[in-house]
């Protein structure tokens, strides 16, 4: 599919009544709420789930990971302000769902994902439906420099503290949208670099997410 043309399908009710559910809860970024409403969610939930692809809740995927609560991913993205030719890099490819999303706002999307089962699948989900996403393999924490500076980084795992090298791969004026805390529950940040050596940070709000792991982040034991 183009980025910005319709799926037509047995699920566009739900959809439909999920984006009416995210606009009650304060997602108001038009172009998240057409981009959710054009990718169809279902294309990256395990078959059997498919029936509860529009729910408003996390479901499981391959090698113990999940593809996020529709409502959070929503929020992360209105707080990234993603327009169109936007460079996004995403840590944590998952389903390649929220990757999915970005790119049907008009984003250039690099994705790195450490499990490579997830990674192929993603890259062929994108594929199927037309939308461009560069799908790596490798330790998202560290980000990638081969693309650097990027506009927004967007982190969908949860990580112990802010990952460095992700805030220095941030241009001047880009946003990281990371989830901070421990193992049971994060808090969700946006960092902004403000200048070479000066970041803002804002809360915003509680949120709950699988552990981020590599060097910048939990070990894989933990």
């Amino acid at each position: 599919m183009s980025a910005r043309s319709r799926i037509i399908g047995p699920y566009d009710e739900q959809r439909h009544a999920l984006i009416a559910h995210l606009r009650s809860r304060g997602i108001t970024d038009p172009d998240v709420l057409q981009a959710m409403d054009l990718v169809p969610r279902e294309r990256f939930v395990q078959d059997f789930m498919r029936n509860r692809a529009y729910e408003d809740t996390a479901l499981p995927i391959d090698d113990r990971q999940t593809i996020s609560q529709p409502y959070t991913v929503a929020l992360m993205t209105q707080a990234l302000g993603v327009h169109d030719g936007m460079k996004i890099l995403e840590i944590g490819t998952g389903s390649g769902y929220q990757a999915a999303i970005l790119a049907a706002m008009g984003a250039k999307v690099i994705t790195i994902e450490r499990h490579p089962k997830l990674s192929a699948q993603a890259r062929e989900r994108l594929a199927a439906l037309g939308l461009s996403a560069e799908c790596r393999v490798g330790d998202g924490t560290i980000g990638y420099t081969g693309k650097a500076p990027y506009d927004g980084i967007i982190v969908t795992a949860g990580a112990p503290d802010v990952p460095e090298p992700l805030a220095r791969q941030l241009s001047i004026g880009g946003r990281l949208i990371v989830p901070v805390g421990d193992l049971e529950q994060q808090t969700l940040y946006r960092v902004t670099r403000t200048a070479d050596e000066a970041w803002n940070v804002e809360d915003l709000g509680p949120v709950k997410f699988v552990p981020l792991i590599g060097v910048e982040g939990w070990q894989a034991d933990g």
